[in-house]
């Protein structure tokens, strides 16, 4: 059975294929998730998480946007990292769990993602949005 940072990772996929502009991903997630052995409540999960940041995409986006630094632009994210902020930001602003245990599941799923210095900035930016909640 899949853990839900299992399914988290399969999220960050889905929204890295969303991002990239195939937006007719989510008429695929099903099967994508089955590939990935995601199934059950785990798949439920995925589902939620992927249809509530496409659905808040734009205050997800303003919430990541506020807190980048003076040195970054929105565009100028990795669709990776992009991809990992939105989950993130979403679950901070909407969803129950602590903000601690997501922005810890957002650094292990840019650990395995994105770039050396990715799971650094992940951190910097969700703290912040977790303060400002």
């Amino acid at each position: 059975m899949a853990t839900r940072h299992q399914a988290r990772m399969a999220v960050v996929s889905l929204l890295y294929a969303y991002d990239l502009g195939n937006q007719s991903i989510a008429d695929f997630s099903d099967e994508i998730l089955e590939e990935k052995k995601i199934r059950n409540k785990q798949r439920d999960f995925a589902l939620d998480l992927f249809k509530g940041v496409t659905e808040h995409l734009a205050q997800v986006d303003e919430a990541i946007v506020k807190h980048l630094t003076k040195d970054w632009d929105f565009e100028r994210l990795g669709s990776i990292e992009r991809a990992t902020l939105r989950l993130g930001a979403y679950e901070i602003m909407f969803g129950e769990l602590d903000s601690a245990v997501v922005i810890n599941e957002a650094i292990e799923i840019t650990k395995a993602f994105g770039t050396e210095q990715s799971p650094k900035f992940i951190n910097g930016v969700l703290d912040a949005i977790a303060k400002d909640k």
